[in-house]
């Protein structure tokens, strides 16, 4: 029902940015959190970046000050700007929504994961 759409990956050479996008359609009834994880081959999934219903944000210490998580409330969308990118940013990029639906229940909805390579 609820489903979040990722787009914005792909390759892109150290220094170089990205823009990642995520737009969720259903209904979301009761928005808490989004955010962005990343997972790299052989190592854990790790929270890159959250914006909560009132619009507060949370970041990585590995990516403080290259990367900027923000919303675009009416479409529903989340976007994550990714500057000097480097090559230890590397990842499956997934989209998370963090929800409660009519009886109050949470939920947590994924995007499918996007691509991000940082190579020469």
């Amino acid at each position: 029902q609820v489903q979040l759409v990722e787009s914005g990956g792909g390759l892109v050479q150290p220094g170089g940015s990205l823009r990642l996008s995520c737009a969720a359609s259903g209904n979301i009834f009761r928005f808490k959190a989004m955010g962005w994880y990343r997972q790299a081959p052989g190592k854990q999934r790790e929270l890159v970046a959250s914006i909560t219903v009132d619009g507060s944000t949370n970041y990585a210490d590995s990516v403080k000050g290259r990367f900027t998580i923000s919303r675009d409330n009416p479409k529903n969308t989340v976007f994550l700007q990714m500057n000097r990118l480097k090559p230890e940013d590397t990842a499956v990029y997934y989209c998370n929504l963090d929800r409660r639906d009519y009886t109050n229940r949470n939920y947590r909805d994924w995007g499918q994961g996007t691509q991000v390579t940082v190579s020469s």
